[in-house]
């Protein structure tokens, strides 16, 4: 089947070869001559995007003391002060069903997060959550995507066990629900991901026999080579500026995985094939791979877990060797604050990388940033008390019109399920009502 007619160019085409094939960023040719204003196939798709941080915020150093357009960046927020006018400060809501449900404090929180649904508490089999609001608008994009959405996590991705006393481990490792008793699974190696958005993987294989054939398997765009090269001789001079662009990076994101794949500094048997063993490049490539997704239209929808909730990962790189969950339990000791509020920093400093790649990487009659809304941020505020009110969240991106620049503090007690309505709606996902929501929570000053 041809996906060219004329001089316009379906947005879904894909560039095929053995095994492989590639989604395509959104290009003038895909505009129809007479209709660009109004075509779907021309317009720039919406995505919806979550980057989770574990064990809670140090909240004195997280909230402006201002609300609206004059407010301060806190030392915890401040990587994100250039981005100011993308994003959004938000304090006042609430996962009061995480507050109400019984089990482990981390599992009920990560286990709530994006359902606002209470988990049953258990640490067999029978797992109960709520389908989450990543997975409502994924089921809406399904149609128009290769993959409905991606789940990325940076840790331990077991989903069977007890993981906190009592509650199973489904709860703590993963943040996404398709339904009621089905957690979603995440990806951990960049590889496993890479392969799954542009190969033609068999996602039953173990891990051995995958990493075993990847050794083997040419670069995906050398697959692709003779019908990418048909493709962008038909192109005009921008489209094929960005064509070249996108190849670019995704040549540059296959590199990063074969050069964490042959790093002679992983002790052998710690780490599956393609993780890197820096954890801040770890980060980047697992971002860097989110934005492909999107600029191709693999994928419009993500959740990543820079870690697992109750994480005990260590931090030598900004000065912090001590693990981090029990940093969290502090009990007032100034030395412990300091090593928790380096972590929160160093976290949203991630983030800000994010951020400017999705600000720098063009869609359409903009960027991935102003057709995306991304939300930041913990399903716990103060580690200590394992607080679920007031949570720490930042929303960035302009997708359907949205303007950033300021701290909205909702009224104490506002459901966050209010938040993820609001959403929904900006990437064109329609919802009157999601978990306990008691409207929509407009995002305005």
């Amino acid at each position: 089947m041809s996906f060219v007619t004329g001089k316009h160019i379906d947005r879904r085409m894909l560039l095929r070869g053995a095994g492989a094939a590639i989604g395509l960023p959104l290009l003038e040719a895909m505009r129809p001559a007479m209709a660009a204003a109004t075509s779907k196939a021309g317009m720039a798709a919406r995505r919806i995007g979550v980057v989770y941080v574990p064990n809670g915020i140090w909240m004195n150093e997280w909230l402006p003391a201002k609300t609206g357009r004059d407010f301060e960046f806190t030392r915890i927020l401040k990587p994100l002060e250039k981005f100011r006018e993308d994003m959004v400060v938000v304090s006042g809501l609430s996962n009061k069903a995480a507050a109400n449900a019984r089990g482990g404090a981390h599992a009920k929180a990560s286990g709530s997060f994006l359902s606002s649904a209470m988990p049953k508490y258990t640490a067999g089999a029978d797992v109960r959550a709520g389908v989450t609001f990543d997975q409502v608008a994924a089921q809406q994009f399904a149609a128009d995507t290769r993959v409905p959405s991606l789940q990325l996590g940076c840790e331990d991705a077991r989903m069977v066990g007890n993981c906190d006393t009592g509650s199973s481990c489904a709860y703590t490792n993963t943040l996404s629900w398709k339904n009621a008793e089905t957690p979603m699974a995440v990806e951990v190696n960049p590889r496993s991901l890479f392969e799954r958005m542009f190969g033609t993987v068999d996602p039953s294989l173990d891990a051995a026999t995958r990493a075993r054939r990847a050794l083997y398997k040419k670069s995906i765009l050398d697959a692709t080579r003779e019908t990418t090269a048909g493709l962008v001789g038909t192109l005009g001079a921008q489209d094929k500026r960005k064509m070249d662009e996108y190849l670019t990076s995704i040549r540059e994101v296959e590199a990063r995985i074969k050069k964490a794949e042959s790093d002679p500094e992983i002790p052998t048997g710690e780490k599956p094939s393609g993780i890197p063993f820096a954890y801040t490049e770890y980060v980047k490539l697992m971002f860097d791979l989110q934005v492909v997704a999107f600029q191709s239209d693999i994928s419009r929808v993500s959740t990543m877990m820079l870690g697992r909730e109750g994480s005990v990962r260590t931090y030598p790189e900004i000065g912090v060797p001590d693990p981090h969950h029990p940093l969290t339990h502090h009990r007032g000791h100034p030395d412990f604050i300091e090593k928790v509020i380096k972590i929160n920093t160093f976290h949203v400093q991630l983030f800000s990388y994010f951020v400017e790649r999705l600000k720098a990487t063009a869609d359409g009659d903009g960027t991935l940033l102003d057709h995306s809304t991304i939300l930041y941020g913990a399903a716990l505020s103060d580690g200590n008390q394992h607080s679920n009110h007031n949570l720490p969240l930042v929303v960035a991106g302009h997708a359907g019109g949205q303007k950033g620049g300021f701290h909205m503090a909702a009224p104490k007690e506002t459901p966050a399920a209010n938040l993820f309505v609001d959403m929904m709606d900006r990437a064109g996902v329609k919802a009157e009502k999601f978990g306990d929501s008691t409207g929509r929570l407009v995002l305005t000053v």
